[in-house]
């Protein structure tokens, strides 16, 4: 049994990684680090865990832990590593945006390799480091792997997805409150979310021919969790090819569904799935992906990758059930 530490303990995605490790029979938790909370019962933050856990928030980090998940704001991954040193043999599985880009995956003589398993599951087994992808990135590159890895993005890809509250994390802000969202729908960040850097960046590793542009509309939904993502870019194939091609990509990813039927959101909520639907029309191929932004798009992925990374069963801990109704 491996040890791991959570740094930042009192977020959306650390709740969700908290809940994931108890039932991972494979880990224990040796402590959850915050600095607001310390001394504090987990369940009095993270609710849903009354009466299955009596940690408690820890002022104190121990560095000689197997496995350490830093739950942080971006931009403050790399503050605390360079502050905190820990023993050579601890893996990090950072959930930031701090080390997805090639221009950051090499921090303090530490390479960070980008977690996304359908895209690199060989170089995750043997990673020390892992940059945990971003949650439209994940829904929005499952989306597309295949075709750029055939080389078959020709033109511009146009991308709409929407996301749950969650995604926006604890901190309150104007369009976070109940009265704003409730009853409400907007955009964000329009062709300019930071995502898009690892979205490019995955593309052009695959198919490094690709000119044209992601033209990428983030929006805002009155829910609380998940990701709704629809892209369409042009495609001559038959939508018959296009399903043999999704099928064979992803046909040793354990947690990638092709859906034949046109799917909704409730499917993938509480899981770790993405689930994929294809449309062809007039010479469009129109791909639908959705996740659970907080599970596959964050906590969940993070255990996909630590199970990687230690020569665990790939889905140990992770086969959950959608909060259907």
């Amino acid at each position: 049994m491996i040890k791991a530490g959570i740094i930042g303990g009192a977020g959306y995605t650390a709740g969700e990684l908290i809940r994931l490790l108890l039932n991972h029979k494979e880990v224990k938790i040796d402590f959850i680090y915050s600095t607001s909370n310390a001394g504090n019962s987990v369940y009095q933050v993270h609710q849903d865990l009354v009466g299955s856990t009596e940690l408690k928030f820890s002022s104190v980090i121990n560095p000689e832990i197997d496995v350490l998940f830093l739950c942080l704001g971006h931009g403050n991954s790399k503050e605390f590593l360079s502050k905190t040193e820990f023993s050579k043999p601890t893996k990090i599985i950072d959930l930031s945006n701090d080390f997805r880009l090639e221009k950051d995956e090499v921090f303090q003589g530490e390479t960070f390799v980008y977690g996304l398993p359908e895209l690199k599951k060989e170089t995750i087994k043997s990673a020390t480091n892992i940059a945990n992808p971003g949650c439209f990135a994940t829904a929005i590159q499952l989306g597309l792997l295949p075709l750029a890895n055939s080389g078959l993005l020709q033109s511009d890809l146009h991308v709409n997805a929407v996301t749950g509250a969650t995604g926006a994390g604890t901190s309150l802000s104007a369009t976070t409150h109940f009265t704003w969202r409730d009853n409400n729908f907007s955009y964000y960040k329009p062709f300019t979310h930071q995502h898009l850097g690892e979205i490019n960046q995955t593309i052009k590793k695959l198919q490094n021919n690709f000119e044209s542009e992601v033209l990428f509309m983030p929006n805002r939904g009155n829910f609380s969790r998940g990701i709704y993502a629809t892209l369409y870019t042009d495609y001559t194939e038959s939508i018959e090819e296009a399903y043999d091609l999704y099928e064979s990509y992803y046909e040793k990813a354990p947690f990638t569904v092709i859906s034949n039927s046109p799917i909704h959101l409730k499917q993938v909520v509480n899981t770790n799935k993405c689930i994929i639907h294809l449309h062809n029309h007039n010479n469009k191929l129109l791909i639908t992906s959705m996740i659970d932004n907080l599970l596959k798009g964050a906590s969940g992925q993070a255990i996909q990758n630590m199970n990687l990374m230690f020569g665990f069963d790939e889905s140990e801990g992770l086969k959950l059930k959608a909060n259907y109704f």
